[in-house]
């Protein structure tokens, strides 16, 4: 079902278009997230911040935000929380000691490398719904709309 906005064709595709890759997005999110948070009490922002750790290194919390396009406050919440519990520390910046880094910890990084295989199978089982081809062209329509997004973003901020 469609938007019922009553306006030019250009708006009505624009909206249709939007509300379905925000509904195929929460419900496959739903499928991939839901098991990390009731097998390994994890939330999507928390496993996203333990993935890019694993996978880039020590980032600051504002590269972490931008990262994972999570707020900072958001982020703050879930660092202090991952810290709690033991998967990730937060140190000085070696290189300005006015900032922190965030590290994984032995614990964060023996989580993360056990629950990469399986939540990457999920992915692929989630994103089988699409051929090769349409998987490859769903990625270069999102980062295509991503960039132009950005671009905006980036031009309103000068501006």
């Amino acid at each position: 079902m469609g938007t019922r906005y009553r306006g030019t064709q250009r708006q009505l595709r624009a909206l249709d278009a939007y509300i379905e890759l925000k509904r195929a997005m929460s419900s496959t999110s739903g499928g991939l997230y839901t098991p990390l948070l009731i097998e390994e009490r994890l939330t999507e922002s928390q496993f996203g911040v333990l993935d890019a750790l694993y996978h880039i290194g020590a980032l600051s919390p504002g590269q972490l935000s931008a990262k994972l396009c999570r707020s900072s406050s958001n982020l703050t919440t879930v660092i202090a929380n991952l810290e709690r519990d033991g998967l990730v520390r937060r140190t000085r910046d070696p290189n300005d000691g006015r900032a922190h880094v965030v590290n994984l910890t032995a614990r964060g990084r023996r989580l993360i490398q056990r629950l990469i295989p399986t939540h990457t199978e999920r992915v692929a089982r989630a994103m089988s719904a699409l051929s090769p081809r349409e998987q490859e062209e769903l990625g270069r329509l999102c980062r295509k709309l991503g960039v132009a997004h950005s671009d905006r973003d980036g031009d309103a901020r000068r501006g």
